[in-house]
This record gives C-alpha cells, structure tokens and sequence, in this order.
C-alpha cells in the first residue's frame, strides 16, 4: 500500500479511536448511562474485538493499535452501563 494510504488509515483510527473518550469521560463523570443502549453497546464492543483480531491476522497494526484502544473505551463505557444502569430495586439498566 502506498505511504498516502498508511497514512489515511491511521488518521481515520486516531479519529475514530479518540472520538470515544469524550463519551468515556461524560460517562465516567455524570454516572449518567440513560442514554446509552446496552444491546447497541455490547454489539459494538462485540464488533470492535472482532476488528482487532482481523488487524492481528492481516498484521496491519494501524487496526490493531486502534481496536485495542477503542476496545478498552467501550468496554469501559459498557462496564459503567452496567454498574450505573441499574437504579435501586430495579431489575432493568
């Protein structure tokens, strides 16, 4: 692959891969998880963690260096839905 396109695939993983940490962060700091899907998230961090293995295969390390990172953020935003998603006496998150 030419140097352009290494270069694309590694702008589109930083950017994609940092553009979670804002929602990490507000999770993190409100404990407000109202808004966030617990079927969608597990899916996605699903997803994510197969992404990561298809870069470790392919050796392509701009997809596993940014799966990695991306997989840690959303695992640690879905751990937050299920500690915080739960009120008091409720059976639902």
């Amino acid at each position: 692959m030419p140097a352009w396109g290494e270069l694309i695939g590694s702008m589109a993983a930083l950017l994609t891969t940092i553009s979670f940490i804002p929602q990490a962060w507000h999770t993190w700091r409100t404990r407000d998880v109202s808004g966030i899907s617990l079927l969608m998230y597990s899916a996605f961090t699903l997803g994510v963690a197969l992404w990561l293995v298809y870069g470790w295969l392919l050796g392509a390390w701009p997809i596993i260096i940014a799966n990695a990172v991306t997989l840690s953020l959303a695992l640690g935003i879905l751990g937050m839905k299920l500690r915080f998603g739960r009120a008091p006496g409720s059976a639902r998150g």
